[in-house]
C-alpha cells in the first residue's frame, strides 16, 4: 500500500519529533510492506518568517490533497508579540476548520513503567487508567464572535460560546462509538447549570443516548470533572466535551500520566484524512539539543496507521515498542529526574529495535 503523508513540522522542537516519528513510520514500511511519501510543508512561525503568513495557502492544499498529516509543534517567543491574526497558532485554528476536522481524540494511559511519575498519591493510581477524551474541536468559544468595544467601564473584550444542534449531535455520536469499543462508560462534561450552550448540550447528548443503550453516560459539570481527575482518574474511560473545556480537560489529564511529552492526538473529520499531533508544546527553550520527547509524536503515528489507514497491526507494533522501551528503563530526559538518559535519536533508535 502507497500512503501520501503531509508533514508540517513547524517551530521549536517539532522538526526533531517528526523526523522520528517518520523514521518509524519507514521502519514499520519496511517491515510490513507499505509505502509512505512523506512530503513537508510550512506552518506556524517558520511560516511566517519565509511567507509572511502562519497557514500559507500552499501548506492547505498539500493537507487536502494528502492520505493524512502529522503535524509537530507551532510558536515561540518570536512571534509573541505579533497580532492575534498572525500569530503561529492561529495557523492550527485554520488548518482544522481547512479540512474539517470536529473531532479531537486525546488519550491519557498511566504506563505501569511511568506509574512512579504521576504526581498523584500510590494508592489513587494503584490500578492505573487509561482515558479517552473525545473534545468537540470546531466550535464553541473558540470560533464564536469576538471583539473589542467600549462599554460602561471603558474599554472591554468579548468572546462567544456557540454550538448548533449539528455540531453536537455529530461529536456526540463519534463520542458513543469510541466507548463502545472500549468499556462501554461515557461521561458528558458541560457547565450546564450556568451556560445556555451546555443545556442545549446536554439535551442532545441524552437523545443520543437513547441510541447507544449498551453504553453507560452520565453528565457532570467541568469543575467537578477537573476535580474528579485528580481525585479518581480510573473512574473515566471516554469523556465528550466541548472545545475549550476539553483543551483545558485534556492538558490536566496529560500532566497526571506523568509526562506531556508521552501524549499523542489525532484531529479527524467525516472521511479517513486526519491531523495527528503530539498535545505538547514546541519547546523552544530545548529544540536544537536533541534531548526532547519524541513519544508523544511516535505514537501519533500509530494513531494515523489505526484511525486513518486501518492498519491495527501496524499501529500496535509501535505501541507495544514503546511498552518495551520504558519497561526496559529507557528515558528521555523530561523523565530521567537527572538520571542517565538517552537523547532523541537514541530513544527513536530503541523504539525502532524493538518493533
Amino acid at each position: 500500500m502507497n500512503y501520501n503523508i503531509a508533514l508540517l513540522k513547524g517551530d521549536g522542537i517539532g522538526p526533531e519529533i517528526v523526523d522520528s516519528a517518520v523514521r518509524v513510520l519507514e521502519e514499520i514500511g519496511k517491515r510490513y510492506g507499505h509505502v509512505f511519501n512523506f512530503t513537508p510543508y510550512l506552518i506556524g512561525g517558520c511560516a511566517i518568517d519565509a511567507c509572511g503568513e502562519p497557514l500559507p495557502r500552499e501548506t492547505v492544499e498539500g493537507c487536502l490533497a494528502s492520505d493524512s498529516v502529522l503535524l509537530g509543534a507551532v510558536g515561540g517567543p518570536k512571534w509573541d508579540t505579533l497580532p492575534g491574526n498572525m500569530r503561529p497558532e492561529k495557523a492550527l485554528l485554520g488548518i482544522r476548520s481547512a479540512m474539517g476536522l470536529f473531532t479531537n481524540l486525546r488519550p491519557a494511559k498511566l504506563y505501569p513503567a511511568l506509574k512512579g511519575d504521576c504526581p498523584l498519591r500510590e494508592d489513587i493510581v494503584a490500578n492505573g487508567f487509561d482515558i479517552m477524551i473525545v473534545r468537540e474541536l470546531t466550535g464553541g468559544i473558540y470560533f464564536g464572535e469576538r471583539g473589542m468595544r467600549q462599554g460602561k467601564y471603558g474599554e472591554e473584550a468579548y468572546d462567544t460560546e456557540a454550538y448548533s444542534r449539528m455540531e453536537i449531535e455529530r461529536i456526540a455520536k463519534v463520542a458513543f462509538e469510541t466507548a463502545r469499543k472500549r468499556r462501554k462508560k461515557l461521561i458528558s462534561i458541560d457547565k450546564a447549570n450556568v451556560l445556555e450552550s451546555s443545556r442545549l448540550w446536554r439535551k442532545i447528548v441524552h437523545e443520543y443516548s437513547e441510541k447507544y443503550p449498551d453504553v453507560e453516560c452520565a453528565d457532570m459539570l467541568v469543575d467537578n470533572a477537573a476535580m474528579q481527575l485528580v481525585r479518581n482518574p480510573a473512574q473515566f474511560d471516554v469523556i465528550v466535551t466541548s472545545n475549550m473545556f476539553g483543551d483545558i480537560l485534556s492538558d490536566e489529564a496529560s500532566q497526571i500520566t506523568g509526562s506531556i511529552g508521552m501524549l499523542p492526538s489525532a484531529s479527524l473529520s467525516d472521511n479517513t484524512r486526519g491531523l495527528y499531533e503530539p498535545i505538547h508544546g514546541s519547546a523552544p527553550d530545548i529544540a536544537g539539543k536533541n534531548i526532547a520527547n519524541p513519544i508523544a509524536t511516535i505514537l501519533s503515528a500509530a494513531m494515523m496507521l489505526l484511525y486513518s489507514f486501518s492498519l491495527k497491526e501496524e499501529s500496535d507494533a509501535i505501541i507495544n515498542a514503546v511498552d518495551k522501551v520504558l519497561l526496559a528503563g529507557y528515558r528521555t530526559a523530561d523523565l530521567a529526574h537527572g538520571a542517565p538518559s538517552l537523547s532523541t535519536t537514541e530513544i527513536t533508535d530503541k523504539i525502532i529495535e524493538n518493533l
